[in-house]
């Protein structure tokens, strides 16, 4: 079940990307933080103990939200946006 759920702003186009290899789908406008989360339990594990994680200060200040993105780029994903067909990794437990 997914952590957040979508209250407004329903009408924007779907954006279609990989989660972990599995399809999945956010809109135009989102954060990786915000797609993941609104089709996903959690964000990422933690990198010490594998606990799920969601993000932190969700500005880009802290070290909680790093994802992998398909290129072999590592960012932040509270203030990454999201792009149609973007592949990202969650490697829960392991250090990004």
């Amino acid at each position: 079940m997914a952590l957040l759920k979508r209250l407004a702003e329903g009408d924007r186009p779907a954006l279609d990307f990989t989660l972990d290899g599995a399809p999945a789908s956010g809109l135009l406008g989102d954060t990786v933080l915000t797609a993941v989360l609104t089709c996903s339990e959690h964000l990422r594990g933690s990198d010490f103990s594998a606990e799920p994680r969601a993000g932190f200060c969700l500005m880009g200040a802290c070290q909680d939200c790093w994802v992998r993105l398909g290129d072999g780029r590592r960012v932040r994903a509270c203030s990454t946006l999201l792009e149609a067909g973007q592949q990202v990794c969650r490697e829960p437990g392991r250090s990004l």
